[in-house]
């Protein structure tokens, strides 16, 4: 498949498969967060339901058991101590009992006369002391409520400290057998309502009990069984679940000791929260019940409230997959259709060769060839325009070197579009005066050139001018006139080279000098309008830099130069080689400033100043061969007499004469000079360890090695640090110790060895060397 066509495809598959998923996908966790948030409602609404339910049964049976206390035979009997003749207020009582099983299955009361020591219930009728959970009922009275439950829970048989959530023992919730009071251990489990009497007590010892015993599964019964919406449990504050039967257990003991404490450290009435038991992930909805405590809890797993959204979730899906379906027919059929223009493009252009990397696509191909015609369209425009430039250009050097006809510059210049008619025409010459000042350097110098060339090309129209060139350091233009006389022409070609100098000083801060020529008819008379331009600008050396000069305005006569300055400049010329040889700088640098000062101040005309520089700087070459060097090896190629030639400022005559001329020759002949002196120094000293007990001096050195004795004290002091006769006599003095130390030689015999006649001028010379007399050191080495 082509990759564009693919491309397509897949981009509009894409751009519909898109907002498809997004729109499944969201509308996926929007459904399933609905039925956790309606789960979640559901379940509340059930515990809320349930704990109605509960709550209106108990207060049912706290309501039917206040009548009962608060009846004239309660009260009556309280007082009484009742036996088993007393059968009508016992049956009195019993009936009483009975009736609080209106409410629902109540599976023992108790009427108890803590004063009187009797308790009745619906069966019995005994002393209350010999009852077996008569402690257990007695405690109920430290109670500070009058009326309070009394939960059971299975794993404890320790009861309750809070009227709340009170444990009761086992063998207090055993139901009586009808027995003379003894319990079953095998009765099911209750809960206790009990009743001070009086309710509202006088003293905080009530008279008497009323307790209500309840089966748990009584209590159970009242409880939702809706599995769909979760498990509900009846727990006490501490988190247990007190309506489990004995052989029961709680399998979410751990949320409903996470609830416990939940309600505890929020004190929140109600609330949802999710949590893991055994990897499974399960949703907990609680209330707290303000009437009791107890906190009623329904745990459903997260599991099964997700099926639903699960089989929302294949729907989607499916409906997902068959819109993918149908959106890549509609694609295919639909980029197929848009592809058809550009596979006819592409198979138009395919001919069109194009190198480089495999393309993307075929836009991407299509793009390259389109690109690879207008490049070679471009190409084929700028060389025929960059040719028809240069070759104007080459037309004006032709014409400049007088290479041209008048019938040949009158067919070219209608060819090039020069102008053909013209008054009087005049060339006009610009040249760089230093780059010393400026932030350029000489590397510059061509480019400078160019955007010269450029400007001027800018600032005088097409029509006035021919095209402009770079004809060797200078930029040329020849200009055309149509003012009929002399002196208005050379006005115009002022006025105009004094706008190229302040433009070219603006833009580029560069110091020019501008010659202009004098004005002609012929433009075939160009080339020698040109060397006018170049005579008037070595006028530089004599006016300084940045002039505009007409040829008119020079003085062409070679002026007769006296023989005085002649003599002068001869003089000035030994000068410098002399400091040239002495390695003096600032000498050279002193007497070249005199030497450059006496040309231009004697008024030598400037085509006379190259004669008499050359004849310098053949001096200054004869000095380098003279000392075994190379010209071009010790100068370089800059200092080249074709190089000076070229030079057209006093600046640049200066500089390349300090510089390139003057400046390698000195370093030059430092280096001969440095390795003479070393070589004579070596000379003499080997001259003094074979000759120091000879006559030996400066000027016996001198005759030896040819050279004058002031030259060799010179060099020796230079390269020995101390004078030859210091040396010579420091030598002998320690050729005198290592005698004086190794021999038994007499001190006269030492003296005669080294050459003195006088043992009192050697024993002085030892002393003042040594800083004692030779006995002294030969004695101060015996002792050692």
């Amino acid at each position: 498949m082509p990759k564009y066509l693919f491309r397509l495809l897949s981009f509009s598959f894409i751009l519909a498969a898109v907002p498809v998923s997004l729109i499944g996908i969201i509308s996926y966790i929007i459904a399933s967060g609905d039925i956790e948030d309606k789960v979640k409602e559901g379940n509340m609404q059930v515990l809320l339901q349930t704990q109605m339910r509960v709550e209106q049964a108990l207060k049912t049976l706290e309501l039917t058991s206040l009548q009962f206390v608060n009846s004239p035979t309660v009260t009556s009997s309280l007082n009484e101590e009742l036996g088993y003749d007393d059968f009508s207020k016992l049956r009195d009582l019993s009936k009483g009992l009975y009736n609080l099983q209106t409410f629902t299955s109540v599976r023992e009361a108790y009427f108890v006369n803590l004063n009187k020591d009797w308790m009745v219930s619906f069966s019995i009728f005994r002393k209350f002391s010999t009852y077996p959970g008569h402690e257990q009922f007695a405690s109920y009275a430290k109670y500070p409520n009058s009326l309070f439950w009394i939960t059971k829970s299975p794993k404890t048989d320790e009861a309750a400290k809070k009227p709340d959530n009170a444990k009761i023992p086992d063998e207090a919730a055993e139901t009586d057998d009808g027995s003379g009071g003894e319990t079953s251990s095998s009765s099911p489990p209750a809960l206790r309502m009990v009743y001070k009497i009086p309710v509202i007590p006088m003293t905080s010892q009530p008279k008497g009990l009323l307790i209500v015993e309840i089966l748990n599964s009584q209590v159970k019964a009242l409880l939702s069984n809706n599995k769909k919406l979760g498990d509900v449990s009846v727990l006490d504050s501490e988190g247990q679940n007190f309506l489990l039967d004995d052989s029961e257990t709680d399998s979410n003991a751990e949320i409903h000791a996470l609830v416990a404490e939940k309600v505890r450290e929020t004190g929140e009435d109600s609330g949802f929260f999710n949590a893991y038991v055994h990897d499974e992930e399960l949703g907990v909805t609680y209330r707290s019940s303000s009437y009791n405590g107890w906190i009623y809890v329904s745990v459903v797993s997260i599991e099964d409230i997700t099926k639903q959204s699960k089989k929302i979730a294949w729907v989607t899906f499916i409906a997902c997959i068959v819109i993918f379906i149908l959106v890549a027919l509609v694609a295919f059929y639909g980029s197929r259709r848009m592809y058809s223009p550009i596979k006819r493009l592409f198979e138009f252009t395919k001919d069109i060769q194009v190198e480089g990397q495999e393309h993307k696509d075929e836009f991407d191909s299509i793009e390259q060839r389109f690109r690879t015609l207008f490049s070679t369209e471009q190409q084929l425009q700028q060389q025929v325009k960059g040719q028809f430039t240069q070759l104007k250009e080459f037309f004006v050097l032709k014409l400049f070197t007088g290479q041209l006809s008048d019938g040949d510059l009158a067919y070219r210049s209608q060819m090039f579009g020069f102008p053909t008619e013209w008054n009087r025409l005049g060339v006009i010459t610009v040249q760089i005066d230093t780059l010393q000042e400026g932030k350029y350097r000489d590397h510059d110098k061509e480019l400078l050139l160019f955007a010269i060339n450029n400007m001027v090309g800018e600032l005088i129209a097409q029509q006035e001018r021919f095209s402009p060139i770079l004809l060797e350091q200078s930029q040329v233009t020849l200009l055309i006139c149509n003012l009929e006389d002399d002196a208005a022409c050379k006005e115009y070609f002022f006025r105009t080279a004094e706008m190229i100098r302040e433009k070219i000083r603006e833009y580029l801060h560069l110091p020019i000098s501008i010659g202009i020529s004098r004005p002609f008819d012929r433009a075939t008379e160009a080339s020698r309008a040109y060397g006018e331009c170049l005579e008037a600008l070595k006028c530089r050396i004599s006016l300084g830099n940045e002039i505009i000069i007409h040829y008119d305005d020079i003085d062409a006569g070679k002026k007769d130069m006296e023989m005085t300055v002649y003599t002068q400049l001869k003089l000035l010329e030994d000068q410098l080689i002399n400091a040239v040889k002495l390695g003096d700088t600032e000498r050279v640098d002193g007497v070249f400033d005199k030497y450059i000062g006496v040309i231009v101040e004697k008024g030598i005309h400037f085509n006379e100043y190259p004669v008499l520089m050359m004849q310098l700087i053949s001096k200054a070459f004869q000095l380098v061969q003279e000392q075994g060097g190379a010209v071009k090896k010790v100068l370089g190629d800059k200092a080249t007499i074709d190089h000076f030639i070229k030079l057209s400022t006093l600046e640049e005559i200066v500089k390349w004469f300090k510089v390139e001329l003057f400046e390698p020759i000195i370093g030059f002949l430092n280096t001969q000079a440095e390795s003479q002196y070393v070589n004579i120094a070596n000379q003499m000293v080997k001259l003094v360890h074979e000759r120091f007990d000879q006559e030996i001096s400066l000027e016996a050195c001198a005759t030896i090695l040819s050279f004058h004795p002031v030259y060799l004290s010179r060099v020796f002091k230079k390269e020995m640090g101390i004078n030859f006769s210091e040396y010579l006599a420091e030598y002998r003095m320690n050729m005198a110790k290592t005698w004086l130390e190794t021999t038994n030689l007499k001190i006269s015999e030492i003296a005669e060895k080294l050459n003195y006649t006088n043992t009192t001028a050697f024993i002085r010379t030892f002393r003042k060397i040594v800083g004692m007399t030779p006995g002294q050191y030969r004695d101060q080495y015996n002792k050692k």
